[in-house]
């Protein structure tokens, strides 16, 4: 089982709510007569997933005790000892998020109990609903399991009992999810920063020699480290740098005999079979199926076409390595085909291939998020992200390498919560799509530089609008629905309302065309933001050609409209270093705002050179890369914003990994107190470089 993550969402963790029934209510000297736990696993109680065992405590169960939870001797009499029951128990609760009512006292029983049979404890993560209890409405008269139960209308059966009170503290928890949510702490780690508030209860916990009710945050960061390192190959490398090119390709008329032979000749173990007919798709015949093939039949008329696979299954030649393994485990391929932008079946890619390139299979994300079943099971795979994060920059992987990674997975997460949206609308009779469309993410997640903290920037494109609007109508229940699913995992909404569910991010190819040319022409402040987030969208699902088009018109224009350029220059040219009079960094409560005052400049900076002078890229890097050769700027200041840019990626991108841990909501505000002083040395040189950007932008010869 995975540990679990910081930032997983409450309503997506795993977890286990557990009771135990003693001798006393010292946990030094009572003992353990009953264990029980049920789990909770995507915001659902599970109540077939369930531990119930009597355990026989090895002494006589006091009366006082009796008179509470009703087992006696005789009752355990046949019961196994604690040391014999505990494995069980230990297996069925793994690593999963410990819940309980007053838990540091079934925690502080269940180590004692663990060390005096002399085996091993590790004390889980954990949460206490009584402490959750008091965050969300603080002025109940007590807060008792049962007036905790009374409040938020949960009937309990079996009270006192260990299996009745672990169900009645996991209905708790799930009716306490959405009101933490409410006050803004929606991820373990944030419930656990939240709790960890209540001095009193840990005064409390400390006086009875109860174990804490949450772990320490530094306990719960050392756990997340010390997880097993990513191999980082398959994270930093795209496809079309490990694949077979070009592919073996034969006809389907080539008898089997001589495909083997081509087999042989060309040292690979596949052979792509091209379409034969009209409106037939490309297929695939490995050495496996030539071998059985010859053995039964060998005969020298069978063609391949007889005993190809069909369809081809395929990845992008853009796409990193670790969706491409990832796709071959989960549908238990050994062979891909790979196709380019324009659908041309360029390479291939065998399993053999990507054998040193293998990621650790509990963080290859892959195309898990592409198949999730609902929001909270893309809620606990999205948690993840950190972790391969952290151990990325552990590895000394560049800074813009993970932001395209995380790109990935945001556009990979924004395509599925579509796709989630649209079944559910086809489930409740709203029928398919009316129209061709395309969803697009917009902003970071479109260039490929996406850090831990993205809002939702996405708008949608369809093909065809009506009079009456019931096109329109279609889709803005479906932006509504993707929306809604992506702030529930983890993307909040946009501030700035830069989402499918606005009427304004939410169009006709025509009324695109139209609002482009508009925004070009007149330029104002409000158009300039949109453009902002426009320019470097990226398609993530429905029809590219639809996105495509509409990129390749916008870019076209723009690079002819100086004016337009001249405006949106201003954006960049606007943003001031933040450093004093005496050459020390500015801050904010201690913090710099390092997207506000330098990434804003370089990532509209380098927008504006590539629009003017043609460079049809989206990335930060590639775009100052684009413009290299055409010495339009000093080279050495490409060199030295490149480097600034990477340098500010991975300050903010390690911030964002401490505050999670830390469970505060992460920003892009860098705390200077982190740094070393070389740290902050370098950081001084970044920010500077943003004079470099501006001076460069404001150049009149950066025009033409």
């Amino acid at each position: 089982m995975l540990e679990v993550q910081s930032r997983t969402p409450l309503m997506s963790i795993d977890a286990v709510a557990l009771d135990t029934e003693t001798t006393g209510l010292d946990p030094q000297e009572a003992r353990i007569v009953q264990l029980g736990a049920v789990r909770v696993r995507n915001g659902a109680l599970l109540e077939e997933a369930s531990f119930d065992e009597l355990v026989d405590p090895g002494l006589p169960i006091p009366r006082i005790a009796i008179d509470v939870h009703r087992i006696t001797d005789a009752h355990v009499r046949d019961a196994p000892a604690f040391g014999a029951a505990a494995p069980a128990f230990d297996r069925f609760c793994g690593s999963s998020v410990a819940l309980g009512h007053n838990i540091g006292f079934d925690l502080a029983i269940l180590q004692a109990e663990f060390e005096r049979a002399g085996l091993a404890w590790t004390r889980p993560r954990s949460l206490d609903t009584l402490v959750l209890t008091r965050i969300v409405n603080p002025v109940l008269p007590n807060f008792d399991l049962d007036t905790i139960a009374a409040w938020l209308e949960i009937e309990i059966a079996g009270r006192h009992s260990a299996l009745g009170d672990a169900l009645a503290t996991a209905r708790v928890f799930l009716k306490l999810v959405p009101l933490l949510r409410g006050q803004g702490i929606r991820t373990l780690a944030e419930a656990e920063t939240a709790s960890r508030a209540f001095s009193d209860v840990e005064a409390r916990h400390a006086e009875q020699g109860w174990v804490q009710p949450v772990r320490e945050a530094h306990e719960a960061e050392a756990a997340s480290a010390a997880m097993a390192r990513v191999d980082c190959f398959p994270y930093r490398h795209r496809v079309r740098e490990v694949m077979s090119a070009p592919p073996l390709t034969v006809a389907p008329d080539t008898t089997l005999r001589a495909a083997a032979r081509l087999l042989v000749e060309r040292g690979t173990s596949s052979a792509f079979v091209a379409p034969g007919a009209e409106g037939a798709d490309w297929g695939i015949v490995t050495e496996r199926d030539l071998m059985r093939a010859l053995a039964a039949a060998a005969g020298d008329r069978e063609t391949v076409g007889a005993i190809m696979s069909r369809p081809l299954e395929t990845v992008a030649d853009g796409a990193f390595v670790y969706q491409a393994i990832a796709h071959m485990t989960r549908r238990s391929f050994r062979h891909l085909g790979v196709r380019d932008a324009a659908g041309t079946v360029v390479g291939a890619l065998a399993s053999g291939d990507l054998l040193r390139q293998r990621a650790h299979d509990a963080l290859v994300l892959g195309d898990e998020i592409a198949h999730a079943g609902s929001a909270t099971e893309l809620g606990a795979i999205w948690a993840r992200l950190p972790a391969v994060v952290r151990s990325m920059l552990a590895e000394g992987v560049g800074a813009g390498e993970i932001a395209a990674v995380v790109a990935e997975e945001l556009c990979a997460l924004t395509a599925r919560a579509a796709a989630l949206a649209a079944e559910a609308m086809a489930a409740e009779g709203r029928g398919a799509p009316p129209s061709a469309y395309a969803l697009l993410v917009l902003g970071s997640g479109g260039r490929g530089e996406s850090l831990l903290v993205p809002d939702q920037d996405n708008a949608l494109i369809y093909a065809h609008a009506d009079a009456q609007g019931e096109v329109d109508r279609w889709f803005e229940e479906l932006g509504v629905r993707l929306t809604q699913i992506l702030d529930d995992v983890g993307v909040p909404f946009c501030s700035g309302g830069v989402m499918a569910k606005s009427p304004q991010w939410r169009r006709s190819a025509e009324d695109w065309a139209g609002t482009v040319r508009n925004w070009l022409a007149r330029a104002e402040p409000k158009d300039l933001f949109y453009v902002d987030n426009f320019f470097d969208f990226r398609v993530v699902a429905g029809d590219p050609a639809l996105g495509q088009e509409l990129w390749e018109a916008a870019w076209r224009l723009a690079g002819s409209a100086p004016g337009f350029l001249r405006s949106l220059a201003a954006v960049a040219t606007n943003v001031r270093p933040p450093i004093g009079l005496f050459g020390r960094i500015a801050t904010d409560n201690g913090r710099v705002d390092l997207k506000r005052n330098a990434l804003i400049a370089l990532v509209s900076g380098a927008r504006v050179l590539a629009l003017r002078h043609g460079v049809a890229e989206r990335a930060t890097r590639a775009r100052l890369q684009g413009v290299r050769p055409l010495e339009v700027v000093n080279l050495d200041d490409i060199d030295s914003l490149i480097r600034a840019h990477e340098l500010i990626l991975r300050e903010i991108l390690t911030q964002q990994l401490e505050d999670i841990e830390a469970g505060i909501p992460p920003s892009n505000k860098v705390a200077l107190k982190r740094l070393s002083r070389h740290e902050r040395t370098e950081l001084k040189w970044a920010l500077q470089q943003i004079d470099v950007m501006t001076g460069t932008v404001g150049d009149p010869q950066a025009f033409g």
